[in-house]
């Protein structure tokens, strides 16, 4: 009945490409033009599959149980998503689908103690394995490709730049870095553009990294950080930035999360919020996503977000959508991720690294295919707390251009 099932269901779902695969038995079945080749080597994956894809998948993979000739993820990964990106689908999905969304606002309930349990699932893994694959200087969102040839540091550098433009920094102004990672955001805000920062993490491998970095810089008297919930802090600044934490903020906590945004703005200060969102209306995130990479996390639709700002007594001064950026720095990561691999198994094993691939081409291929995207919010407490257009962002970029060309 599986097998049977399984193979009606692809049968619906491959419209484009083609998918060749082989069961435990070894019957072969083809869909489409046979293109990707897949076996699978135990008689339980279809019944695992059809009840619940996502992890089924996932884990075989994993655990070799799941086979791609060439080991061709990107090809695998990439015909299910561009099939289920333009419509094609069957009634085990869509099954599957409704069930996640019936569980989505539990999986995100996230207090403070479990907040930090789950930020430690992901996080406080060795800052070696990060090493492998991040820029120098540890960025772990998403970088802006002003050019398609800039390496993964210069696009890295001009994220940082972009948003400190937004930011609208003076001199000595007072920063709060909502989940400040290893660091580097706070450190360049400070060392560039000489305010003073304070970054807050759940992590106790971030906190201990980037605590060692301003020392290292100098900084320690511009930039300290703190291993605590945003929650707790009790300052006013002049400025906010959280750049890829809010998606571990969960649905349940996005009026909290603003209002602790508003309260700890001053009167004329500005928060600017970088987020992974979706394009589409909201939904429910992976439930393999969540057992093995980011418990707690959610991807928010637009109107989640705006849902929650607009009741908090935040002027929103400026929405920005950053299209295919992440799926860029995404190939980046998996490139120096494969190119280090021997390195990632002395630090782990062969099921990690798999489980790790997994996840950077499933991420990488979301955003190219599947209406994944990153939102910046800026916010402010007042209307005019920032210039009526965005000509501030790209008149000194415009100038240094225009000079280059003379």
């Amino acid at each position: 009945m599986w097998d049977r099932l399984l193979d009606e269901m692809l049968s619906r779902l491959i419209r484009k490409g083609g998918l060749t695969l082989t069961l435990a038995d070894g019957t072969t079945r083809a869909y489409g033009d046979g293109g990707v080749h897949v076996r699978l080597h135990t008689a339980d994956l279809p019944r695992r599959i059809l009840l619940g894809p996502d992890m089924a998948l996932g884990e075989a993979y994993m655990d070799g149980t799941l086979t791609i000739e060439g080991d061709d993820l990107h090809g695998f990964l990439g015909l299910l998503l561009r099939n289920r990106g333009e419509g094609s689908s069957h009634w085990t999905i869509q099954l599957n689908l409704a069930l996640r969304k019936l569980a989505r606002r539990l999986q995100q309930y996230n207090p403070i103690g479990k907040a930090q349990a789950n930020v430690a699932h992901h996080y406080d893994l060795s800052g070696a394995l990060y090493d492998l694959f991040l820029d120098a200087d540890k960025q772990y969102s998403c970088a802006y490709f002003q050019h398609p040839d800039d390496t993964l540091e210069q696009a890295q550098a001009q994220k940082k730049a972009h948003i400190a433009g937004k930011l609208l920094l003076e001199p000595d102004m007072q920063v709060l870095d909502i989940g400040c990672g290893w660091g580097g955001m706070a450190l360049t805000l400070a060392r560039d553009y000489g305010v003073r920062v304070l970054g807050v993490t759940l992590s106790e491998e971030q906190h201990k990294v980037a605590s060692a970095r301003a020392k290292a810089a100098g900084l320690s008297d511009r930039v300290e950080f703190r291993l605590i919930d945003y929650r707790k802090v009790d300052q006013t600044f002049d400025r906010i930035v959280s750049v890829g934490m809010f998606e571990h903020v969960g649905v349940p906590h996005y009026r909290e999360y603003f209002s602790h945004v508003h309260d700890k703005l001053n009167d004329d200060g500005v928060a600017l919020i970088h987020t992974i969102g979706r394009s589409d209306p909201p939904g429910s995130t992976s439930p393999w996503v969540l057992k093995y990479i980011f418990p707690g996390g959610y991807v928010p639709s637009m109107s989640e977000v705006m849902t929650a700002v607009e009741k908090e007594d935040l002027f929103t001064t400026d929405v920005e959508v950053w299209r295919l950026h992440y799926a860029e720095t995404l190939r980046h990561w998996h490139d120096s991720f494969v190119a280090n691999i021997d390195q990632a198994r002395a630090l782990y094993d062969e099921r990690f690294c798999r489980m790790w691939r997994y996840y950077l081409v499933a991420s990488e291929l979301t955003f190219r295919l599947h209406h994944q995207v990153v939102f910046q919010f800026q916010l402010a407490r007042k209307q005019d707390a920032v210039p009526l257009t965005r000509d501030y962002l790209y008149h000194d970029r415009t100038l240094t251009m225009h000079r280059a060309a003379e």
